[in-house]
């Protein structure tokens, strides 16, 4: 009875070591369920845009493009991202790689302009629109009103529209899709 005991009381202090929650020396986080899926991470990065995440979706483009590569939805993400955090140069690089491609998104030639016409090339800028109006085909207000602007001040560059002192401000319109439009002192 007593080995009964011994042997019954080992078994129960090894099987500590074993209970889910614990390892070593404290409480650890559980780890990936194997039989679970995970988010698309262009998802998640939408997600976190319309959020106001910015740094946290560039992160999940990067999760994506690891995963899918870098195809024009990626580079386009990744680019919108960028923009969104004032990071220009990174952002044009990124937008012209992902309008190379022939299924780029009127989106991604959207944005492509929106950098362009932040950095103060109005001409290059109006033709960025003109090709995301015409891959829209004229479907988006928020291209079109985009366009407008480019082409008003590449025609006058002194060209304001509300007021001498205002400041363009990127607005987004859905996903990945972005509006410059004024924004009063």
């Amino acid at each position: 009875m007593r080995a009964v005991l011994c042997f019954m009381l080992a078994v129960m202090t090894a099987s500590c070591d074993q209970l889910p929650g614990r390892h070593g020396d404290g409480v650890f986080a559980p780890g990936l369920a194997p039989r679970g899926a995970a988010e698309d991470q262009l998802i998640v990065g939408d997600r976190l845009m319309a959020a106001g995440q910015y740094e946290l979706a560039l992160d999940a483009y990067t999760r994506a493009a690891g995963e899918r590569g870098l195809n024009s939805e990626t580079l386009a993400a990744l680019g919108s991202a960028n923009l969104r955090l004032g990071r220009l140069n990174q952002a044009e690089r990124q937008l012209r790689r992902a309008v190379e491609a022939d299924d780029a998104s009127p989106e991604a030639w959207n944005n492509l302009g929106v950098v362009l016409m932040e950095s103060g090339q109005n001409g290059e800028a109006a033709q960025m629109f003109r090709r995301a109006f015409a891959t829209s085909n004229g479907q988006s207000d928020a291209i079109r009103d985009n366009l407008r602007l480019a082409l008003a001040k590449l025609a006058d560059p002194g060209y304001t529209d509300v007021n001498e002192n205002s400041d363009f401000r990127l607005v987004q319109r859905g996903t990945g899709d972005f509006l410059l439009t004024r924004e009063d002192p």
